[in-house]
């Protein structure tokens, strides 16, 4: 009863202290104009930059899911941790000038100034759709699940052991994490999120390598470097940064689905950059950005270590999604299981809220004051944004608990991700790097991508499930989805051929930003790009893709099935295309 005790006490203290300094630090921001509303006043440093970007991803999917998936695959599945600290060097060299030279608060207003209204209205419907029908569902969900078990609230609140029990403690959590988050969001602005990010940022961090040095001291009383010499002899597969076409990622994977997906997270995904757009110059945000991709290249530490552990400790008698919990229960101390409760709520309210203002600020500006009202106010646009993300709450909220069943929900949502990823990424790519393609290439691109895609995992492969032909697998979703990229741009390509703009597009300096570089910045972007392929090659074994040297006497052939399935799914990306 003590340690309930003390572990709730912890839990309620660490919390209510965020909100505290959070309140303390913001209580004097301007919450009343669209730019202090929706961009923090332009006054982002790099130090919440980088914090605010790392708490955003840095949620229950990534530890619980990601986690999860290392105790099944190994670390290969760091690429969605390591190759995101190249992708952010993208975005601060390529994506992020431009960005602040448009002086621009959404993605969609960027698209409106490069192609027109249109454009930027498709895309908003799309980031909204999605946001509110998949990603904030399922931040809630996954926090709710980590925080009850972590918490072990049905023992605290002595309720049976039954399916009733999980129902209703499911439910609580959600609307209790949905209702807090909901009120940093919708009543505090992006600098509340951000400040509050932050501070979670730092308990997370602690939380998260506690849990690693506890967990490496029940593998070995010898000390961590012991313990991770035991887990590499005793499972070498586990160590391999080269996924098996078996894996969830396959190695082929990393240069089309995984690396798109990758770039479009970190360099046009709103609810991810929103708060680079707050920079108070071009240095900063550079700054910021790219110390996120500093430690998105140590991200697997805490997000994929642990999994490793709980494997050596545990093998197959637990589920890959459980390892986190599992191992959080069993290796944490009790009086510290409630100060980790509350940062890893805190890492829950980071996604959330961040998501929510962002879905926000789209309906707000892209939707209110673009088609709705024009002439409207500051004031009736902040308050529509409010109004819509406290309408929005409420449906994630009672969506979440409906996900309970799903076998991977970071599969999951990686897969349901492609749907908006892939043909936004096509379209602001192109519209950055040509100065001819039109607004109606742009637009079908969007309709297209979003419709082809949505076609092949609804309908394609659910008819191929019942045939020799399974389409279904990492391997085939994500060089689909890289083909389906590239048929993208190929066609507004050529289509800037075939009807160019009349007049060729030239960006404007809106002078809303200082657009000073910041001097570092590109020799720290190849630092980190040439950390990332050393990382790589340290863990390599290839022989897991393919064979070094076929057995003695025998030639290197590819066999007759996997020439037959190559063209099977070749074929059936086409006609999906198509």
């Amino acid at each position: 009863m003590l340690e309930t005790a003390i572990t709730l006490g912890s839990f309620v203290f660490f919390t209510a202290l965020v909100g505290l300094i959070t309140w303390f630090l913001t209580r004097k921001d301007d919450h009343g104009s669209s730019s202090g509303y929706f961009l923090a006043g332009r006054s982002l440093t790099g130090g919440y930059i980088a914090g605010s970007l790392m708490l955003t991803n840095l949620s229950t999917e990534q530890l619980v899911g990601l986690n999860g998936a290392a105790f099944t695959d190994g670390i290969c599945v760091m690429a969605w941790e390591v190759i995101a600290g190249v992708s952010l060097v993208i975005m601060a060299l390529f994506f992020l000038p431009r960005y602040l030279k448009s002086g621009i608060a959404t993605v969609p207003e960027f698209l409106e100034e490069r192609y027109g209204d249109s454009t930027r209205a498709i895309t908003s419907l799309i980031f909204i759709i999605a946001y509110a029908g998949i990603l904030l569902p399922i931040i809630l969900y996954t926090g709710a699940t980590g925080l009850t078990g972590i918490l072990d609230i049905k023992g605290m609140l002595g309720l049976p052991d039954t399916a009733a029990s999980d129902t209703a403690v499911l439910w609580g959590a959600v609307w209790l994490i949905g209702i807090i988050g909901s009120i940093y969001a919708i009543f505090g602005g992006l600098r509340t999120v951000a400040v509050s990010d932050t501070l979670n940022g730092f308990g997370l961090l602690v939380g998260g390598f506690l849990i690693v040095f506890y967990g490496l001291n029940a593998v070995s009383d010898e000390g961590i470097f012991k313990a991770v010499e035991i887990m590499q002899t005793d499972h070498p597969e586990k160590f391999n940064s080269l996924g098996s076409s078996t894996s969830s990622v396959p190695f082929t994977t990393l240069f089309t689905g995984v690396l798109l997906l990758n770039l479009f997270y970190w360099c046009t995904n709103q609810q991810i950059i929103q708060r680079t757009f707050g920079a108070s110059s071009l240095k900063e945000g550079q700054r910021g950005v790219l110390m996120a991709g500093a430690l998105k290249i140590f991200g697997p530490l805490i997000l994929v270590l642990p999994g490793l552990i709980a494997f050596q400790l545990y093998g197959n008698e637990i589920a890959g999604d459980h390892a986190y919990g599992t191992l959080v229960q069993n290796v944490l101390p009790k009086p510290l299981a409630g100060f980790f409760a509350a940062v890893m709520v805190g890492a829950i309210l980071s996604s959330f809220n961040s998501a929510l203002n962002s879905t926000a600020t789209l309906f707000s500006l892209g939707v209110y004051k673009q088609m709705l009202h024009p002439d409207a106010s500051d004031e009736r646009v902040i308050s529509s944004g409010k109004v819509f993300g406290t309408i929005l709450a409420i449906v994630s909220m009672t969506l979440a608990p409906l996900l309970a069943g799903q076998d991977s929900i970071f599969g999951y949502l990686q897969q349901m991700n492609g749907l908006y990823f892939i043909p936004i990424f096509s379209v602001v790519l192109v519209g950055m790097l040509s100065k001819y393609a039109p607004r109606v290439a742009a637009d079908i691109s969007l309709i297209l991508g979003f419709v082809g895609i949505a076609v092949f995992y609804f309908v394609i492969q659910p008819m191929s499930a019942d045939t020799r032909w399974d389409l279904n697998g990492a391997f085939y979703n994500f060089h689909f989805l890289g083909l389906m990229f590239v048929t993208l741009v190929v066609f507004q390509l050529i289509m800037a051929l075939i009807a160019p703009r009349t007049t060729p597009y030239v960006q404007q300096d809106s002078g809303q930003v200082d657009m000073t570089s910041w001097p570092l910045a590109w020799p720290i972007g190849i630092g980190l790009v040439v950390i990332v392929l050393g990382i790589y090659v340290y863990f390599a074994d290839p022989s897991v893709i393919w064979p070094l040297a076929p057995p003695s006497g025998e030639s290197e052939t590819v066999s007759p099935e996997a020439v037959d399935q190559a063209r099977i799914f070749i074929s059936s990306c086409l006609k999906s295309v198509c």
